[in-house]
């Protein structure tokens, strides 16, 4: 049996959840069981949890439908406890470094209590100081063990259930449970305080409670309020002849979260007078007898919710807004001019069938947004589409494509009245989240390197990424954030905290590698002026922060001497370089940094040669080979930062030097079977969602509005056919 077992329900927070289990596995005390609660086998945690519970035979995932909520997850991971005491852990809190210890230590001290409550910090998701609200709570409670009565004021009903370790045995024997419905914490913290017999307390920090950036959902508007109420009642009913001192407090402490809440009736849109109503009557009910009303303006509100008193009750908590309403009328700098229409073009209304799309700021017709366009004109045709580029670019588009040119008065206009808002990108700081606006957020990669906010902790990156506060404000616009595996949603997830749905469609710029013939790879190559006959190498390395130019970081003339005489190169530079790559060269490296489509160019390549490029993962859809050349992996891992371990599990043989990379390709390992099997395996990870299918699902989803019911599913990866490489189509 062993000591602990640490319960963590995981739904909706797949992307930190792999923190919480870190935290947890690696304590200095190891007689623990970890269960991750997730929703099912095919949820975004399974595969998360699946992977641990691979790696390590303490971890023994559970599944609870997401319909149970927080409650059924806690309490089906009890059922399959056998640890002496349970602990629940949020997926997306962790556990401080020698946690389990200390509670060890404290346990051994105390001896078998049926609840041991600790200390929690509340730590900013961004800046800020972390607080200890359990702190001031725990400071009265006995050295030692004591009973209830020894300890009123230390209840459950004041600290979250992740800030106390319970007795199975005890839980067991008083058939406790976490109740239904939201606010499960203050029913499950009340029931432990009433059936406990012996409790203790460590002064320490054991779990650190990060907050989101959304906040909690409990704070949210909704009928959700409400259940607060039915957890308060289940409460006070199981609490009925307590001794005086013990209900006295409880009484309190349920009645301060009550008063919090009717405090504020911006959480109910509707039915806040009912639930003040109703709370008035608990309070009347369940008031112990002899209870004195606190003092100062608590009281008043004791007293006014006793009596039923709801006007005097809104009086005595309204807000002064004179200030703010003056504010509002202070005299504003002048816009410009064309900033101005846009002001004035807000107060039209949207247009219902108009959409606006960019890509890379208005550097062209190119990635997801342009795939999502050309679909988009046969499925949806009422909607009228208008592209936005920067001035200079307008000749890349497609003639029959409607544009406007950034920063002109067209600009301005389309950005207002559009309905769809589609980028893979950001669009500008100043563009407004107008009310029944719908804005697609389609990415453009795969993310290796930080992302986001994960950035801030790398000061070379940090320091080019300007305001991250100004990025989050970018990200409260998206509605739809597209991905095209699971690996990108959570790490979405954790780099834009938003508010947005995921889309997990696949990328519609990759479908295009399932849609293309034989004579399309061969009209493609002939373009690009690939000789006939010859094998295409694409070299696609990516940015570095810490470069100011474009390196190309490997001689390209000696690779092609040195790989064979069959050898060509397709040079692309990242697109940040699309304005000054390189520069001559002989017929074997052709750059190809300046053609607008990357799909074309990996179409075009027999092979893939890239370091660390998202590139490598798009490509994988192909089902061709891919070699890894690392020659700077530490130093790029350590200003950049990295998800994963590339050089752990990479999509191909991998080479730290260009003799070695020479020599993959002249020994023909670079499509041998162990570069096979590396791809497979990578493949299966990070080609989840792409199929051929992806723009269709988006369009019929965000611009058609369909039910995600009605979708096209995805294909199995077993059952796509990619589009052949040369060298198939020679042989």
């Amino acid at each position: 049996m062993p000591r602990f077992s640490i319960i963590v329900p995981s739904h909706g927070v797949a992307g930190r959840l792999s923190q919480a289990l870190d935290s947890v596995l690696a304590q200095s005390f190891g007689d623990l069981e970890l269960i991750p609660v997730c929703d099912g086998p095919d949820a975004p945690a399974a595969s998360v949890t699946a992977g641990y519970a691979e790696r390590d035979s303490r971890v023994v995932p559970v599944h609870s439908p997401p319909s149970a909520g927080l409650s059924g997850a806690r309490n089906t991971g009890v059922r399959a406890a056998s640890g002496t005491y349970l602990l629940f852990l949020d997926g997306d809190d962790v556990l401080v470094p020698g946690a389990l210890a200390l509670l060890d230590a404290r346990l051994n001290a105390t001896g078998d209590v049926d609840v041991l409550y600790f200390e929690h910090e509340r730590t900013p998701w961004w800046e800020g100081e972390p607080t200890n609200p359990a702190a001031p709570l725990l400071a009265s409670a006995p050295p030692g063990p004591c009973t209830p009565e020894q300890a009123p004021g230390l209840t459950g009903v004041a600290l979250p259930a992740w800030s106390a370790a319970y007795r199975r045995a005890f839980v067991a024997d008083r058939r406790l449970a976490f109740p239904a419905g939201h606010f499960t914490d203050v029913g499950w913290g009340g029931l432990t305080t009433v059936a406990a017999g012996r409790v203790a307390a460590l002064r320490a920090v054991i779990v650190r409670h990060r907050l989101r950036r959304q906040g909690s959902r409990l704070n949210l508007p909704g009928p959700h309020q409400r259940d607060l109420l039915d957890q308060v009642e289940l409460v006070l009913q199981q609490a009925a002849g307590l001794p005086d001192d013990r209900a006295r407090v409880l009484f309190e402490q349920v009645f301060g979260l009550v008063l919090r809440t009717a405090a504020r009736p911006e959480r109910m849109p509707s039915g806040h007078r009912a639930f003040f109503r109703r709370a008035g009557r608990l309070h009347r009910a369940h008031r112990p007898a002899g209870f004195r009303m606190p003092g100062g303006s608590v009281g008043v509100q004791h007293r006014l919710l006793a009596a039923g008193a709801y006007t005097a009750f809104r009086a005595l908590r309204g807000v002064n807004r004179v200030a703010v309403r003056a504010a509002g009328r202070l005299p504003r700098p002048r816009m410009p001019l064309t900033r101005l229409r846009y002001a004035l073009e807000l107060r039209r209304p949207l247009d219902p069938n108009l959409a606006v799309y960019c890509a890379y700021w208005g550097r062209g017709y190119v990635c997801n947004p342009a795939a999502i366009h050309a679909v988009a004109r046969a499925l949806a045709p009422r909607i009228h589409s208008v592209f936005l580029v920067e001035a200079g670019q307008e000749h890349t588009l497609p003639k029959d494509v409607d544009h406007a040119v950034i920063g002109s008065r067209r600009y301005w206009q389309v950005l207002a009245r559009a309905k769809y808002l589609v980028n893979n990108a950001n669009f500008a700081e100043g563009v407004v989240k107008r009310p029944g606006s719908v804005h697609l957020q389609t990415q453009h990669g795969t993310p290796l390197k930080t992302m986001g906010v994960d950035q801030s902790t790398y000061p070379v990156v940090a320091a080019r990424s300007g305001s991250f506060t100004r990025l989050l404000g970018r990200v409260d616009r998206w509605d739809f954030n597209l991905s095209a595996n699971r690996h990108s949603t959570q790490t979405w997830e954790r780099a834009f905290p938003g508010s947005y749905q995921a889309l997990e469609y696949g990328y519609p710029r990759n479908d295009v590698y399932y849609t293309a013939s034989a004579h399309d790879v061969i009209r493609i190559r002939r373009r690009l002026g690939v000789p006939d006959g010859s094998t295409a190498v694409l070299y696609a390395p990516t940015h570095r922060d810490h470069h100011t130019g474009f390196e190309p970081g490997l001689d390209l003339e000696a690779f092609c001497d040195a790989a064979g005489e069959d050898v060509v190169v397709l040079l692309r530079a990242h697109y940040f370089y699309d304005r000054g790559r390189l520069r001559g060269g002989t017929g074997r490296v052709i750059d190809v940094t300046g053609h607008r489509s990357a799909e074309d160019v990996c179409l075009a390549a027999d092979a893939l040669v890239t370091d660390y490029s998202s590139i490598m993962f798009d490509y994988a859809n192909l089902d061709r080979p891919i070699v890894v050349y690392a020659d700077d992996w530490e130093v790029y891992r350590g200003t950049r930062g990295v998800y994963f371990d590339l050089m752990a599990e990479p999509p191909g043989p991998v080479a730290r030097t260009p003799e070695e990379l020479a020599r993959i390709f002249r020994d023909g390992s670079w499509r041998g079977p162990e570069s096979k099997e590396l791809r497979s395996a990578f493949r299966e990870r990070f080609c989840q969602f792409d199929d051929g299918l992806a723009a269709e699902r988006v369009v019929r989803r965000v611009l058609l509005g369909q039910p995600p019911e009605s979708i096209p599913a995805v294909i199995p990866l077993a059952e796509r056919l990619p589009a052949p490489s040369a060298n198939l189509v020679r042989s």
